[in-house]
């Protein structure tokens, strides 16, 4: 959906305006043409930027280094969105220790290139069983990340598979030492709906 356009200097046709001004002192209100010639006098521009009040508000700034700003600011969200990604990575639950210690580097560097990382876990005929062993794998994945990611969507079953969903940390969580969210050792498992403590033998 298109943004609302922003009215400027003699584009904003009420008769009365609230003014603030380039240092964001309030000026108070004014006819709309002297509103617009006090802006002129500071070399900048009088823009609406709260049409629906009453009176409008309109603030004296320079729109062209304003709609700069906001542009730039746009783009870098629009980049952000774009360049953050869900990989996933595999398993079963008799994955061999070679296998998943690749498996846990490959989600690190997801982590690392600022993606995130869905872990699933497929089970396939009585597999169910083996919650636990899952269990174990999804464990040795948080232990293998957490100075890397932080646990978005803890480990729970979702049909036949086991997923969970990792997010990179910010430069600032990297610095600041925490523990580990999910407390993995005493965690329990939501499976449909229905809690499932783990494997007690």
């Amino acid at each position: 959906m298109a943004e609302p356009r922003i009215r400027v200097n003699r584009e904003i046709r009420i008769k009365e305006v609230r003014v603030i001004g380039p240092d964001s002192e309030q000026i108070g209100i004014l006819p709309t043409f002297q509103a617009i010639k006090k802006a002129e006098e500071y070399g900048l521009d009088l823009v609406e930027v709260a049409p629906t009040a009453k009176p409008p508000v309109c603030r004296i700034m320079d729109f062209g280094k304003y709609k700069y700003e906001q542009a730039k600011k746009q783009h870098g969200a629009r980049l952000h969105q774009r360049s953050m990604q869900l990989k996933e990575v595999k398993l079963r639950p008799f994955t061999d220790k070679h296998d998943l210690e690749i498996k846990v580097r490959n989600v690190r560097r997801f982590l690392e290139d600022k993606n995130k990382a869905k872990v699933t876990l497929t089970f396939r005929g009585r597999e169910k069983a083996y919650i636990g062993t899952a269990k174990g794998i999804m464990d040795t994945f948080i232990e293998g990340v957490k100075d890397a990611g932080i646990i978005e969507f803890p480990p729970r079953m979702e049909g036949d598979s086991m997923i969970m969903i990792i997010s990179p940390k910010s430069e600032a969580q990297k610095v600041k030492k925490v523990s580990n969210p999910t407390a993995a050792s005493g965690e329990e498992i939501i499976i449909e709906g229905r809690k499932n403590e783990q494997d007690k033998t």
